[in-house]
């Protein structure tokens, strides 16, 4: 599956709507829809560094364009990555499932999946500290990880 090609303009809208909730200045950086979508990952982290909940827009377009880096890099479907409420993916190579639920499946809240995409935290560390559930022989993302 071809990762989610957002719209500029609305990754904007978002980016600049987490900023002024944080008080800060519009975003007049770069323009490419990769440019934002960085913009945006450094701005929500920064709401939940700041003990924040970030805007649910931005939180999803850095959510998304995350799992979708991961689909990309480790293309596959028999992971299923979940970040309720903001997107989920199926990526790994191995063997495919088709119907229902894949045997392995990885969930974890939005706060933990930015930190392990990005390099700010472990796998290792996520599942000791009970951040991440796993299911199935295959969910560990460690080898995957990060893909910011």
């Amino acid at each position: 599956m071809p990762p989610h090609k957002p719209d500029p303009a609305k990754v904007h809208a978002a980016l600049d709507a987490q900023l002024v909730a944080l008080g800060e200045p519009a975003y007049d950086g770069g323009e490419t829809t990769a440019e934002l979508l960085r913009a945006c990952i450094a701005v929500v982290l920064r709401a939940y560094d700041l003990g924040l909940r970030p805007e649910r827009e931005a939180a999803r377009f850095a959510v998304r364009h995350l799992l979708d880096r991961l689909a990309t890099a480790a293309p596959g479907r028999t992971v299923e990555v979940r970040v309720p409420p903001y997107a989920a993916v199926q990526c790994v190579e191995g063997p495919r499932h088709t119907r229902g639920t894949p045997p392995n499946v990885i969930e974890t809240d939005a706060l933990t999946w930015l930190e392990l995409a990005t390099g700010r935290l472990t796998w290792e560390r996520a599942e000791e500290e009970g951040r991440v559930t796993a299911s199935g022989s295959r969910a560990d993302l460690s080898a995957h990880l990060p893909v910011a």
